[in-house]
């Protein structure tokens, strides 16, 4: 019998890597960095630029190679590239199609995207399509990768509602280490709803990834597992840059694409940004929130009038997260540079979901344990339910279109953790015992849960069958072993 096991364990033989046990990384270093550029641990690190001294960049948008009928299809290698980080510094990164930050796809509900990716690298790869309801086979499941000089054609039905999607690196030990060096982008659907409401448009809807890196002394991204030390946060690539803005409302979608940190965002001034969307589209109202939180993986779409300041102002996106303020603290600066003629406007109603009250009757109720080790051992491993992920294992088996109830519980006393479903948008139903909060109470496939936290999740399996997984999505745990399989049959 072929076993997920074996088909990894095949592709990194043949990239000259050994397949190491769930959780065996040894002295905390993925072993993915092996032909990468490595920390300097008793070394000065490379100077990081002063805040809002560089521009950040808008990532480009991509287009089809061809479109035809109903499809449209892309192609993209992915392969090693240079990015200018720091001034005056060639940073060797990971990236798709050599763009550094990952570039936009952008989809429409209904319409198929074709995706033929180019593995350009000496390492397998595997890439998953993140909140997405696709079927097994290009789901981008850790163990499903293929190999140094081959491709992989992934095939999005686009079957679900509009959302602000993301793609990135799954395989397994080294989804974590991948993630970090570059291998990211972002996936936009779009439907004829969407579309209908008076938001910002065009140049004036931004995608915006933040996330935090290491550099070591040579300038380079530096790696380890669990590492605490990367203080240098990156909006789109660029470390705490500044944003030209005109006096006008913007849709900014902003991700986490940490491993690990926790986002707390405001904005300086104390407006609260206008919260309009979360990980699977619309909220059903938009939400005034004073400071926004989002877990690794996480995605939230706001928008920010900036017709309230006068041009000239100079408004800065802050970071009250876990963290020393004068490391962590400063996220991004928004420059407002001119006037510019506003039609757009937020609706007070963007879209219609069912209360919980009216969410279909669950079969089964599961409970779900997310916990590591805390000791400061040197190799702490993950685990779900007691569990070190195991790809010949299957965790959890659902029935085609039921819906379920996930009590999901960190059992952790220091560890923050979160926890992501692929296939299916849920709804979170109570955190803490407590009725989930408005910028929680629409679509959502990934959760953050706290030391001693449990979330409680609608889930309904209506998507497609097969085998997938769940796990923790600060990367560095799941690259640990907290991740589990489950079958919808």
């Amino acid at each position: 019998m072929i076993t997920r096991r074996r088909v990894l364990g095949g592709a990194l033989a043949a990239a000259g890597l050994p397949l190491l046990a769930p959780g065996s990384l040894a002295g905390g270093e993925a072993h993915a960095a092996g032909a990468l550029p490595q920390a300097g641990p008793h070394r000065a690190p490379a100077p990081v630029p002063p805040a809002f001294s560089t521009a950040m960049p808008v990532p480009p948008v991509l287009r089809p190679l061809t479109s035809t009928g109903n499809v449209d299809f892309y192609e993209l290698t992915i392969r090693k590239a240079t990015a200018r980080i720091l001034p005056g510094i060639a940073t060797e990164v990971l990236t798709y199609d050599g763009h550094f930050p990952g570039p936009v796809i952008h989809a429409r509900s209904g319409r198929r995207v074709l995706v033929r990716h180019r593995n350009g690298l000496d390492m397998p790869v595997s890439v998953h399509l993140h909140g997405a309801s696709v079927p097994p086979s290009s789901d981008g499941n850790p163990m499903d990768v293929f190999g140094p000089g081959t491709s992989r054609t992934y095939v999005y039905t686009n079957r679900q509602p509009h959302a602000s999607l993301w793609f990135h690196d799954h395989s397994h030990h080294m989804e974590a280490e991948h993630v970090y060096r570059g291998l990211s982008g972002t996936y936009l659907l779009t439907d004829a709803l969407e579309q209908r409401l008076p938001l910002p448009k065009g140049r004036y809807d931004v995608p915006i990834t933040i996330r935090d890196a290491r550099f070591d002394e040579h300038g380079q991204l530096a790696y380890t597992m669990a590492d605490r030390n990367r203080t240098t946060i990156l909006a789109n690539g660029a470390p705490t840059p500044s944003f030209e803005v005109a006096a006008r409302k913007y849709r900014l979608r902003l991700l986490n694409g940490s491993n690990l940190r926790l986002f707390a965002l405001n904005l300086s001034d104390g407006t609260p940004l206008i919260q309009i969307a979360s990980d699977g589209g619309l909220l059903e109202r938009p939400v005034a929130v004073p400071v926004l939180t989002l877990s690794p993986g996480e995605r939230a779409d706001v928008v920010v009038d900036f017709s309230r300041h006068p041009v000239g102002t100079r408004l800065v996106l802050t970071n009250s997260g876990p963290g020393r303020p004068e490391q962590v603290g400063k996220v991004l600066r928004f420059d407002v540079v001119r006037t510019a003629d506003d039609p757009s406007r937020v609706p007070e109603v963007l879209r219609t979901l069912p209360p919980a009250s009216a969410l279909p009757a669950a079969a089964v109720t599961r409970h779900i344990e997310l916990s590591m080790d805390e000791d400061g051992r040197p190799d702490p491993r993950g685990f779900i339910n007691g569990q070190l992920y195991d790809p010949d294992r299957v965790d959890t088996t659902v029935a085609f279109g039921s819906s379920e109830i996930w009590n999901v519980t960190n059992t952790n006393k220091r560890v923050a953790h979160n926890f992501h479903l692929h296939l299916v948008q849920f709804r979170v139903l109570e955190r803490g015992g407590r009725p989930a909060g408005p910028t929680e109470a629409g679509l959502k496939d990934t959760v953050r849960v706290m030391p001693g936290e449990t979330v409680r999740l609608h889930v309904t399996f209506d998507g497609f069958r097969g085998e997938y997984v769940y796990h923790c999505h600060m990367l560095d745990h799941s690259a640990m072993g907290m991740m589990a399989t489950f079958r919808v049959r």
